[in-house]
């Protein structure tokens, strides 16, 4: 697949109908296509939860970042941190990372490539694929990993984006929701003790915490109550 291919299929993914992690799965699949000599592919995001491989293509890519993650180095967190491109020709003599040229050789990783992913300010990630011979990745995979890179991150970006602006909707939605029962609640409240509002919004405050529930919880059932025959 060439890039013209790959930035068609990237622009073809629909974020509405989409969730985020099938985005990163999406991307994943198409770097291994896109990659020459790629056997496994996997993506990286770190955020304030710190690193998780958040799609990949097979197992071996996802043993090699956990071991990454949990022993806090490896190539793939040094092209997330750095925003740049890490090559390990040849992981049985790689010595940058102790421990992990043996990991990875035990999951049949012989050489590897991770390509940071400039995504937004809080939130880093990478793009990692893994080769089962050394020197798998030439100058030109390379260039393309990176080309693959800079689209794939705009990619992830905007579902980003789309899925937190989509979130946000929903936490408001279901805010105004609340505030229409508590409203409500208030209403039969008044109604029945012949107070004012802010007395009306004490006795709903008192209920919630005293039977250790959410306000709004308290206020729709107050509504129900209302509406029995």
């Amino acid at each position: 697949m060439d890039t013209t291919d790959v930035i068609r299929e990237l622009g073809r993914i629909d974020l509405g109908e989409t969730c985020l992690d099938g985005v990163m799965a999406r991307v994943a699949a198409l770097a291994k296509e896109t990659v020459p000599g790629a056997y496994e592919v996997s993506v990286t995001l770190i955020r304030d939860g710190g690193p998780r491989t958040v799609a990949h293509t097979g197992e071996p890519a996802e043993r090699v970042d956990r071991w990454q993650y949990a022993n806090h180095h490896g190539p793939c967190l040094d092209a997330a941190a750095d925003r740049k491109t890490v090559l390990v020709d040849d992981v049985a003599a790689e010595r940058r990372w102790p421990g992990w040229s043996q990991h990875a050789g035990s999951v049949g990783v012989c050489s590897a490539l991770s390509v940071g992913l400039p995504i937004r300010d809080h939130v880093i990630g990478a793009v990692n694929v893994y080769a089962t011979s050394s020197r798998a990745f030439d100058d030109d995979a390379v260039r393309l990993a990176e080309t693959f890179a800079e689209y794939a991150a705009v990619a992830l970006a905007n579902a980003d984006l789309y899925h937190s602006a989509a979130a946000l909707a929903r936490q408001m939605e279901a805010a105004m929701e609340s505030r229409a029962v508590i409203e409500q609640a208030k209403g039969i409240i008044m109604s029945q003790r012949r107070c004012g509002p802010d007395e009306a919004f004490t006795i709903l405050s008192r209920a919630s915490q005293s039977a250790n529930r959410k306000l709004r919880d308290v206020a729709a059932a107050v509504v129900e109550r209302a509406h029995r025959p």
